[in-house]
């Protein structure tokens, strides 16, 4: 079974998401994070411990990966999904008698949206200088998208008339509206990681509430 359903870092409702099906008789087996794919297969074991937590870790090392994944196996959690590099780790609980979350105590659970909240702060940071550079040498067009006619680049284009005009129109406006939307779009990308950095700052201080009333 496949599942399709993106989430912008809330981790707990990714996890209650994840486990409804678990409690359906189905296990997790493989994230696609990037596009929210999901695969489930039947669970015929029928094992009530399963469960799926999530976590947040990058490694430099292939070797640091590998100990953090035996870390927690001995710990009686198996690693579904996640790489050295890209973040977001899944497992799934085997053991019906250890805790139901990977977790020691709440400040543990502050720092998973820590993390999520510098590696977006990161992203966001790195781009504004490309952004700002796009700006002032004219690359990101924005504004241009109240203003057409500057995205036409063919020399002359609004002195023409008649069917002289309409060919050269219609051939370039595929290429001014990806000139515009280009801008546009990179813009929206760079926004949403300061978005999600702020998200992930909030749930972090709505944790330390939890451990801190």
């Amino acid at each position: 079974m496949v599942k399709h359903k993106l989430f912008v870092v809330d981790i707990k409702k990714e996890e209650a998401w994840i486990n409804q099906y678990v409690k359906l008789g189905y296990r997790l087996v493989k994230v696609k994070t990037m596009t929210g794919y999901y695969q489930f297969e039947q669970d015929t074991l029928k094992c009530k411990s399963h469960k799926v937590k999530i976590d947040f870790r990058t490694f430099r090392k292939i070797e640091d990966f590998n100990d953090y994944i035996a870390m927690f196996e001995d710990s009686g959690w198996k690693h579904i999904a996640g790489t050295k590099s890209n973040g977001i780790q899944y497992f799934e609980r085997t053991d019906n008698n250890i805790s139901e979350d990977i977790f020691s105590d709440e400040a543990s659970k502050a720092e998973l949206y820590k993390r999520i909240a510098n590696m977006w702060f990161g992203l966001f940071v790195a781009y504004i200088p490309i952004l700002v550079a796009f700006g002032m040498t004219g690359t990101l067009k924005i504004y241009n998208l109240f203003h057409l006619k500057e995205l036409y680049y063919t020399p002359g284009l609004w002195d023409r008339t008649g069917i002289d005009f309409w060919k050269a129109f219609w051939f370039e406006t595929p290429f001014a509206l990806g000139r515009g939307f280009f801008g546009l779009l990179f813009f929206i990308i760079v926004l949403s990681y300061a978005y999600c950095a702020l998200k992930a700052l909030f749930w972090y201080y709505k944790e330390k509430q939890v451990q801190f009333p």
